[in-house]
């Protein structure tokens, strides 16, 4: 802990010990810069007043300028074959602890809101002093959410040719620039190309200092501020601390940069500063860049690490010099390992270079000299000399095994003919890729391809789109097994820029659950997120949940939909799902399950409910609430863990178009019957059209769209805009129940509902006793039909002041449209042409979660931290 007027006379930054104390290399994911409260540089340990990056995965926050010197420490959330292990330990993370967090060891408050202090595994929540952690027990237990994360050790993923953005589905931003940003904390500057460097003080000089030839190649330099009449040995430390380079500056010397622009600097061009007596001239006559280089070492002691885990020693130190050999090192080593008896061929000398942003391997030659090659290092950069380590690892051939997910094909195709289809797209290889999956026929809401900005002739004409047939479309996937590091890299590559008849393919690198490692009490929850919904919430909790959980039980269903996430968990024996979404994403989901229900060792996944929509009826009848608002997610998977499995029916619609839904002068062909599946309810009339002019409010502003109470807002307008039409709907339809005609009441809209919530919570059926019908329940078996008679009737219900009109109660229905009419089902809106609509009972109930009631709580003074001391959450963005 250091004054911050005081960081410049620290010889050793935490920076540069950081690097050794990690014990698993593994790169980060920085998604795009924001703002985050009370949050800490880990480079620079500065506060992040100014925009900032954090990564996807843990909680690393840094400058932009700080990314290059943030070593590779995320967590390790699968097993890649490189030092895997069985036992999970903590993962410890400095100061993000709120300020009232206390020690799990010592009950001492240990967070501070001002300094980064206290530690905290990014696993189990544990927190505690740094001096407390080394006494607390290394393994870690996953604290309260053991049963829904999935571990670690029971994932494998093969990833060579992928970055971790790539492994955990995240989309790539901009990459800043490592040189783009404020003033580091030791009064040096990082600039990038093209950065102009400002004035200096009266009386000091500003130079630039390169690291290495990579770094002058990129013009990627530090800038320090010295006095005029500074030493070289001054100039030389404050070169170094711009590098976080504690080693001694004898070692090093400053090297002036020609600048060919300025031919009178040309004499300066040799110009060398090192650490010996001083230049009595100063910096007076210095040129503006210099870089910064190590002196020839004749030897050097090397820190070699083991590439397995379970030994004793976490690295042993040998000296080498200009003799050492690759194969020598090992030879050396290997005794110090306890390795005696293994002969030394069957072990290699692996390079290893942590950078944040991606760790890299390097299987070094047997006869190749290791003194050159640290040389080769420091010569392209010190600052990566301090990121890399070496690993005496078993010479052992890894098999290739890579699974790529390629969605949006066309649906109900053979194996052989999705092959075909891929030759001929993307000509993959034959002897390297396998076909291993098919799922012939996904469903997919059209709304995604909606909002993709496309329009069709007749919207650019100003004619609103004519939305027939229900917004859903079928799409084909496969899964290819591929043998070839490679080959994957670049068929992953080629699919996400092919589109096939029309349709642009999705391809997503998949992980491989190792079902049989699951503990007996482990149910993970699959966790799917539509980012979209919710005023754009989507996306703040797919990193919230990607930090609380393992990443590779968090999907986002603009990205393969939900089909990706049910193969990955098909071999799981138990497990739950969270869907976070509004009811359309609920159903979309509830779709996916039912078509890929018989390839699941899980026979009933119970699914639970985020609520992000703008009605979510679905999701106040399972207590979910009327929508999330920013609560806790620690405590919402607490509630998803004591949630109780309830049954609700699931209903089939089947739409019979007799002819087109542009009328009988269009020129299109009659569609083919299509399927559709329920479980809120379905509307035909007023409802339906209410609900249709709103997405086509959205699908052309949808960045208006951003909060829910703006879009009960447009719900209220368009439907005062319809508040004087008259449809008469009951002469346009004829109504069967149970293949008995029902007689219908002058009505606007016509409902079927099938939970106790329509239009965000109003009671459409009443609770009011009646003899001819038996009372509702969501898993009776039953339909309720109920009709409105118009808006204003509308409005009266989700009032409270009355409730809709009764009409029939039964488990077949058969519609019979006279005309094209509105119609939607949980929420997704389209025209129907003439015809019929069947609805009939979809075969088994669904298995839903609902939140178990909450007890009554003592009043009590607040606490300061959530469950086994993982704390509230701090640092949101704004």
């Amino acid at each position: 802990m250091s004054h911050e007027k005081c960081l410049k006379h620290v010889k050793i930054p935490c920076t540069s010990v950081a690097p050794s104390l990690v014990r698993v290399p593994v790169a980060h994911c920085f998604g795009p810069r924001g703002l985050w409260k009370r949050r800490f540089c880990s480079v620079c340990r500065k506060g992040l007043e100014a925009p900032g990056l954090r990564c996807e995965v843990c909680e690393l926050h840094v400058h932009p300028d700080c990314v290059p010197f943030a070593c590779s420490d995320c967590r390790q959330c699968h097993q890649d074959g490189h030092r895997d292990h069985d036992a999970h330990l903590h993962h410890w993370r400095e100061g993000i602890l709120p300020s009232g967090a206390r020690c799990e060891l010592c009950r001492k408050t240990c967070g501070s809101s001002d300094v980064p202090a206290g530690v905290r595994c990014e696993w189990c929540g544990v927190q505690a002093h740094s001096v407390c952690s080394a006494a607390l027990a290394p393994e870690c237990t996953f604290g309260r959410l053991r049963t829904l994360v999935l571990p670690p050790a029971c994932v494998r993923l093969l990833s060579r040719n992928f970055s971790k953005m790539h492994c955990f589905r995240i989309p790539e931003s901009a990459a800043p620039e490592p040189g783009d940003g404020e003033d580091s904390a030791d009064g040096s500057v990082s600039a990038g190309p093209g950065r102009e460097v400002g004035a200096p003080e009266s009386g000091k000089q500003t130079l630039k200092i390169f690291d290495g030839s990579d770094a002058m190649q990129r013009n990627h330099f530090r800038v320090v501020t010295v006095p005029r009449l500074a030493r070289s040995q001054e100039v030389l430390e404050a070169a170094l601390r711009a590098y976080y380079i504690p080693e001694d500056p004898q070692g090093f010397q400053l090297q002036a940069v020609p600048t060919p622009a300025q031919p009178g600097h040309t004499a300066a061009a040799g110009k060398v500063w090192s650490a010996g007596p001083s230049e009595e001239e100063g910096c007076r006559a210095a040129p503006e860049a210099w870089v910064l280089r190590a002196l020839p070492r004749t030897q050097e002691i090397l820190k070699i690490y083991p590439a397995w885990l379970k030994l004793g020693v976490a690295y042993v130190s040998i000296r080498v010099t200009p003799q050492s050999t690759a194969r020598s090192v090992v030879l050396e080593v290997l005794p110090l390992l306890g390795c005696q008896a293994e002969g030394v061929e069957g072990f290699q000398l692996v390079e290893v270079h942590m950078g944040s942003r991606q760790v890299q391997r390097t299987v070094l030659a047997d006869e190749e000299p290791v003194l050159d090659r640290l040389r080769e290092i420091r010569q392209t950069s010190l600052r990566q000399m301090s990121q890399t380590r070496f690993y005496v690892a078993e010479n052992s051939v890894l098999a290739p095994r890579i699974s790529l997910f390629v969605g949006g094909l066309p649906p109900g195709l053979s194996p052989q003919e999705y092959r075909s289809l891929l030759d001929e797209a993307v000509a993959s290889k034959a002897a390297l890729v396998t076909v291993s999956h098919v799922y012939s026929a996904q469903g997919e809401p059209l709304q995604t391809e909606a909002r993709s900005g496309q329009r069709s002739p007749s919207e650019q004409a100003g004619q609103p789109r004519p939305l027939a047939s229900p917004r859903w479309g079928p799409r084909g996937a496969v899964v290819l097994d591929v043998a070839c590091f490679a080959e994957a890299e670049r068929l992953y590559m080629l699919v996400r820029d092919t589109a096939v008849r029309g349709r642009p393919l999705t391809a997503l690198v998949l992980p491989e659950v190792l079902h049989t490692k699951l503990a007996p009490d482990c149910r993970p929850l699959l966790v799917f997120v539509n980012p979209r919904s919710g005023g754009l919430k989507g996306r703040d909790l797919l990193c919230s949940f990607r930090k609380l959980l393992n990443p590779h039980q968090v999907f986002e269903l603009t990205s393969g939909g939900p089909l990706p996430g049910l193969h990955v968990f098909s071999q799981v024996p138990c497990f739950r799902v969270l869907v976070c979404g509004g009811d359309g994403t609920v159903g979309w989901v509830l779709a996916a399950l039912e078509d890929v229900r018989h390839r699941l060792a899980c026979p009933e996944p119970a699914v639970a409910i985020l609520p992000l929509g703008t009605g979510n009826d679905l999701g106040r009848v399972l207590r979910w609430g009327a929508g999330y608002s920013g609560e806790d997610l620690f405590s919402v998977l607490l509630s998803v863990d004591e949630a109780d499995a309830v049954l609700v029916d699931r209903w089939t619609i089947l739409l019979d178009a007799h002819e087109p839904a542009g009328g009988e002068d269009s020129e299109a062909d009659a569609e083919p019957p299509k399927i559709v599946q329920m479980s809120n309810y379905c509307g035909i009339g007023i409802d339906a059209e209410l609900s249709l002019d709103f997405h086509q409010a959205r699908e052309e502003e949808p960045g208006k769209f951003t909060s829910r109470l703006h879009n009960k807002g447009v719900y209220v307008r368009v439907g005062l805009q319809k508040i004087s039409h008259s449809r008469s709907l009951h002469r346009a339809l004829r109504l069967q129940v149970e293949q008995q005609e029902v007689e219908l009441p002058s009505i606007e809209g016509l409902i079927f509902i099938n939970i106790p919530s329509w239009g965000s919570g109003a009671d459409l059926w009443g609770s009011d006793s009646d003899s001819r019908f038996e009372k509702p329940r969501m898993d009776d078996g039953l339909l309720e039909v109920v009709g409105v008679t118009g808006v204003v009737h509308m409005g009266q219900v989700q009032s409270g002041l009355r409730s809709g009109i009764r009409i029939a109660q039964g488990s077949y229905f058969r519609v019979t449209l006279l005309k094209a009419t509105p119609v939607q089902v949980d929420g997704e809106p389209w025209v129907q042409a003439p015809g019929h609509l069947i609805i009939s009972a979809a075969g088994p109930k669904v298995h839903m979660l609902r939140k178990a009631k909450q007890k009554p709580r003592k009043a009590g003074p607040p606490k300061d931290a959530r469950a086994d001391g993982a704390p509230a959450p701090e640092g949101d963005p704004k």
